[in-house]
């Protein structure tokens, strides 16, 4: 645990949250500042910076931890959707430095959220960029 990290905190029980779910390895809270109705954080008990930094059998707790209680949203919110967000580095949004799973339900009903795509999903981009960079990944990974 960092001592001056908020998720440690919160999941110590030094600082207050509303609990949803909790196992071994994981914990799982509603966000104070929600994209949706529902929205909620899972976070390895383990510190761990971000994604680049998270141990792998934390990573798979978190995200079956996520799976698990976006299945039961959907269900128990009546959601039409559900994403799943990491934010990994100040530049990509990361705001509190321990890795965490945003599960937030979405909605038909857009007055029950308020999140919106920061890209337009259906523009393509430059497919020599898109080429050059996928075989370039894809080098480095083998």
């Amino acid at each position: 645990m960092s001592d001056q990290c908020v998720f440690c905190g919160i999941v110590a029980g030094d600082l207050p949250s509303v609990r949803v779910a909790e196992d071994d390895t994981t914990y799982a809270f509603m966000d104070i500042n929600p994209a949706s109705e529902g929205h909620l954080l899972v976070v390895p008990k383990r510190h761990s910076r971000d994604l680049v930094d998270i141990e792998p059998d934390d990573l798979a707790a978190v995200t079956l931890a996520a799976q698990r209680i976006a299945r039961t949203a959907v269900k128990e919110f009546g959601a039409d959707g559900v994403n799943l967000l990491n934010c990994c580095g100040a530049d990509a949004w990361q705001t509190v430095f321990h890795f965490h799973l945003h599960v937030i339900p979405r909605y038909a009903d857009k007055s029950r959220e308020r999140l919106a795509a920061p890209w337009q999903p259906g523009v393509p981009g430059d497919m020599d960029v898109i080429a050059a960079l996928g075989h370039r990944l894809a080098a480095a990974l083998d």
